[in-house]
């Protein structure tokens, strides 16, 4: 692996999705930064912006399918109380058949908004990671913190006084790592940054303090980070709980006032969000979609609070993003709920019918295997056997039909299939015609 990408996520896909972002975020701060306002926290909203309008067709998809939803319920709930106390295995097939007839006849999928969700979860995922590691991603960041990272490598014992820093232990597997101790000087520096990237205002006086030396490569390169971290008088970089005590220590009470800010319009403006999204109360006549409903319907209560609480101890630019997210969210919402109501959805529904209708026509006469097999061992397990128009042997009578039922089902018995398996049920049907061929 390039130790280049070691200080960016090495996350099994989130990480490639990380990558391309990364790339988008560097172009952001590059823009900024040529006409004269390179800000951090500007740039994690225009990022947020982009991302999330570039995700706007699939939140539309997943509202449409929400109202169309609404739509179904009358006829999966009739479905569900046709089906309702019958738990054997030929009931609750019948049952899924008929709720994936309904499915079809509005042209939706049975899993609905959860294809959309998974397309941008790991988008979302990744976006998070971008923000998180700043300085990975966008150069002209990470350049802040030359000269001074090599010269703090050229320095004995620097190594040592960066692991007292309280945010070093999530990296002291770096400082471990063959890479490190052997000296490669891309994995070296990358570690450095790592940490002096999420030290805070006061580690930094540490810092300049225990290397006097140093002290004008740390005041440049707190200058210009300061300068890309200031937003609306708050430092992304520092979280909102050590702003608070700073600015309590230091008599600037506005900036608690800001620093509050951050997580009470994270909290609040995601719960705008949920509330402003359409949410079916009914049952869907599927019980694992509507313990999926009522899962996500606990998540939204949940998470506005869990934001509220991870932004204090997170850096600002993290409060930032989520706030910049669930406006955008909001405000998009909004747009597609206007959009979705002025739409017909009956016409809608026509148009679908009328693709599933073309659908089953061309592929009409096309049964798969299992097709075949069910629709074999459904004739077969019928009381009335219709004998074929046209047969030279006379048909078989009910007690013959029973006893070639009975045979086959014991003859299947003593070999190990699952019960209820098609191939238990594809054996039962070649036993039973074999029975039926030798009379």
């Amino acid at each position: 692996m390039n130790p280049m990408l070691l200080t960016k996520s090495t996350t099994f896909f989130i990480g490639q999705i990380a990558a391309l972002l990364g790339l988008l975020m560097n172009g952001i701060f590059w823009v900024l930064d040529k006409i004269g306002i390179p800000n951090i926290g500007l740039s994690i909203i225009l990022f947020t912006i982009v991302i999330y309008m570039a995700l706007m067709p699939l939140t539309i998809k997943q509202q449409r399918f929400s109202k169309l939803s609404q739509k179904m319920q009358p006829e999966l709930k009739k479905i569900q109380d046709k089906y309702k106390g019958k738990k054997d295995q030929d009931s609750m097939m019948k049952q899924n058949e008929e709720i994936q007839k309904v499915y079809r006849k509005y042209g939706v999928s049975a899993s609905g908004s959860c294809v959309q969700l998974l397309i941008q979860m790991p988008i979302l995922f990744a976006l998070y990671q971008v923000i998180y590691r700043i300085p990975a991603y966008v150069t002209q960041v990470k350049d802040a913190f030359f000269p001074l990272v090599d010269n703090l490598i050229a320095t004995k014992g620097s190594a040592e006084f960066l692991q007292k820093f309280s945010v070093a232990s999530q990296f002291a597997g770096n400082f471990k790592n063959e890479k490190f101790t052997s000296g490669v000087t891309s994995y070296v520096q990358n570690t450095y940054i790592d940490v002096l990237n999420r030290i805070s205002t006061s580690d930094w006086h540490t810092l300049a303090t225990q290397y006097p030396s140093l002290k004008a490569d740390i005041s440049s390169t707190t200058s210009l980070l300061n300068k890309y971290n200031n937003f609306l008088g708050l430092n992304m970089g520092d979280t909102p709980w050590y702003t608070i005590k700073a600015a309590y220590a230091s008599g600037k009470y506005l900036l608690i006032v800001g620093a509050i800010l951050v997580p009470v319009l994270a909290a609040l403006t995601q719960w705008i969000g949920v509330k402003l999204t359409p949410v079916s109360n009914t049952s869907t006549g599927d019980p694992q979609q509507d313990s999926m409903a009522r899962q996500m319907q606990t998540m939204n209560v949940i998470m506005p609070l869990m934001s509220a609480w991870f932004c204090f101890t997170l850096p600002a630019g993290m409060g930032l993003y989520w706030i910049a997210g669930a406006v955008i969210r909001a405000i998009q919402q909004v747009a597609i709920n206007k959009k979705i109501d002025k739409e017909d959805i009956d016409a809608l529904i026509e148009r679908n019918i009328k693709k599933n209708e073309e659908k089953l026509a061309k592929n009409s006469g096309r049964q798969t295997v299992s097709q075949r097999v069910m629709a074999q061992y459904a004739t077969m397990n019928t009381r009335n056997i219709e004998a074929p128009e046209k047969k030279k042997e006379s048909s078989l009578t009910e007690q013959e039909k029973a006893e070639a039922l009975k045979k086959a089902q014991e003859k299947t018995a003593g070999r190990k299939y699952r019960a209820g398996s098609l191939a238990e049920k594809a054996n039962m049907v070649s036993d039973y015609n074999n029975h039926h061929q030798s009379r």
